[in-house]
């Protein structure tokens, strides 16, 4: 893989990501397309999910997750938030643990912090993680 090369760690993260849920006993479905919201949707027990994948590097102890995508054209850099209604989970894959994370976005209003490693500071109220995020959240607040 080319290094800082955004869409090749796309896909590399887009691959972990359907491995883990595979793992996990989940069915993978892609779409035709890459326009849309979610990247990929698990399936079981007649249930669909709607995943967002990111490949987020662990920066200072934490994996920082905005909820908002970023592109460059010709116009420059774009910036749009997340239409938390067109997905049910966002999935972040961590080259630095080599893990993927699930978030329900409905639970944070523009993003998340994942601790990696213990604050230096021993502050523990109001940290997130990311152990905690390992597993598919039930129920998930957009499916019924």
């Amino acid at each position: 893989m080319r290094a800082h090369h955004t869409k090749n760690k796309g896909d590399f993260g887009l691959f972990q990501a359907q491995l883990d849920l595979v793992k996990k006993g989940y069915g993978i479905l892609l779409p035709l397309t890459e326009h849309e919201a979610f990247d990929v949707v698990a399936y079981r027990s007649d249930t669909f999910i709607r995943i967002q994948v990111k490949y987020r590097r662990a920066v200072r102890g934490a994996i920082g997750v905005p909820f908002k995508s970023c592109w460059a054209d010709r116009n420059g850099v774009h910036t749009t938030r997340m239409d938390k209604t067109a997905v049910d989970l966002v999935c972040v894959y961590c080259p630095d643990t080599d893990r993927c994370y699930y978030i329900d976005p409905k639970r944070f209003r523009v993003g998340v912090q994942l601790r990696v490693v213990e604050p230096r500071n021993g502050q523990s109220k109001g940290i997130w993680y990311a152990k905690d995020f390992l597993d598919i959240p039930r129920p998930l607040s957009s499916v019924g």
